[in-house]
């Protein structure tokens, strides 16, 4: 089963650490296709840096991919663009949130939950491997 992970870049590191600890959960279900979003600097080796050349090999993967999961709690333009393809292409898809106080999920990733290819969880760290294991073997 080929994954896409997707979690901010641009739109702010700060759980960059926690991205790489949940792709190393990952990669017992398949390939993460974006391993990448979870270095300390994701910087794509293979891509000539222009933003249209990341753009059209992001989409190749996410294309490729069989499931995506996400890690939305850091808000990110390009996650929820990547969230909108994956619907578009019918992907199984697993949004994790972080409960925060002050900040909320956007409702166009909690309205999306339908509890079979759209699923929203709110989460802490150390329920991260039953939610992949309940997610992902069902896939």
């Amino acid at each position: 089963m080929k994954i896409y992970f997707c979690g901010s870049i641009r739109g702010g590191r700060c759980d960059a650490e926690l991205y790489g600890r949940i792709i190393e959960q990952l990669q017992a279900y398949g390939p993460v296709l974006t391993e990448h979003v979870g270095f300390k600097d994701p910087i794509l080796k293979d891509i000539e840096g222009d933003d249209v050349a990341i753009h059209t090999q992001d989409m190749a993967w996410l294309e490729e991919s069989d499931v995506v999961v996400a890690e939305v709690t850091q808000p990110s333009l390009g996650v929820g663009y990547e969230i909108g393809r994956a619907v578009a292409w019918k992907k199984r898809i697993l949004c994790l949130y972080r409960p925060t106080e002050g900040k909320g999920l956007s409702a166009m990733i909690r309205g999306a939950h339908d509890c079979k290819n759209f699923i929203v969880k709110d989460y802490q760290e150390a329920e991260v491997p039953g939610i992949l294991k309940e997610f992902l073997g069902s896939s």
